[in-house]
């Protein structure tokens, strides 16, 4: 007998993975939880029957939306990070000597008591003496708090059910209001492939170019999210991610990677003109 974990992408568009065990599953006040194990991908965590992270490709998305930001202000101290509920975002970021308060906002707390158990390979440096857990909602959270971050990073699940506040424009005004006079926002921007996923994507560029003067998208290839092409926004209050970024000094921090390099760093925000026409069209 064969299984197989099957997401629906679109209508039209499924992706399956062939599993040997389904090793967790339980329903929690906010979604459904589940991992399994597969030869290709090893663990991996759905949410309500989406793919979040599989051990074998989760280090391309937690470096590009942890170092991207990084490596244009090497001396960021206050982080916010808010979902992230795998650990893999907190585990990059205490890899950073310089910084020294790591607030992680996770609305579902057995999100986390999950991945601790079933993926310590993500999970495994949430008990860091820098990082401080808040298990809320993010929205709540962020309305808050006045120039206190020097970074934040929005590691949400998709604009719907438990992160659908995430996507809103009083969401993105209030990290605006949270950040101090030099913050960047970095935050997961959705698929620009598929119509529904552009759509969000679209929606959130938009509403965050209302706050910030710097706003930028760039790309990774993550191979089990909708299409593999995946966007990330990087939004600032001063900094801009290429102008300001100095190579030689991240390289000179010596941290050791799989994904993200400096020559990537640059590349990454050099997106196809279809995304350019997406990002530049009317808000709908």
């Amino acid at each position: 007998m064969e299984l197989w974990y099957t997401e629906q992408h679109t209508d039209d568009v499924r992706f399956s993975i062939k599993v040997n065990k389904h090793l967790y599953s339980a329903q929690s006040e906010f979604q459904r939880i589940d991992i399994f194990e597969a030869v290709e991908f090893g663990k991996f965590l759905t949410l309500d029957g989406l793919m979040m992270v599989t051990e074998k490709d989760e280090f391309i998305y937690h470096d590009m939306i942890t170092h991207v930001p990084m490596a244009v202000n090497p001396n960021i101290k206050k982080v916010l990070v808010i979902g992230a509920g795998d650990g893999g975002t907190v585990r990059e970021l205490t890899r950073y000597a310089s910084i020294q308060q790591i607030d992680m906002v996770e609305i579902d707390k057995m999100v986390v008591d999950v991945c601790r158990e079933h993926l310590p390979q993500t999970a495994g440096k949430l008990d860091d003496p820098r990082v401080n857990h808040y298990f809320e909602d993010g929205l709540r959270f962020v309305r808050f708090q006045k120039d206190a971050y020097d970074l934040i990073i929005v590691d949400s699940t998709d604009p719907f059910g438990p992160g659908e506040g995430l996507f809103t424009k009083e969401f993105y005004g209030n990290c605006f209001n949270a950040l101090k006079e030099d913050g960047i926002l970095v935050n997961q921007h959705e698929s620009p492939y598929y119509s529904a996923y552009a759509k969000a994507m679209k929606r959130a560029h938009q509403r965050i170019k209302e706050f910030f003067p710097v706003c930028r998208v760039y790309q990774a290839h993550i191979p089990t999210y909708p299409s593999g092409h995946w966007l990330f926004g990087f939004a600032s209050k001063k900094y801009d991610p290429l102008q300001d970024f100095n190579a030689a000094a991240w390289d000179a921090l010596g941290i050791e990677t799989g994904y993200y390099n400096t020559e990537l760093h640059i590349g990454c925000f050099a997106i196809p003109n279809y995304v350019k026409e997406l990002l530049n069209g009317e808000d709908e």
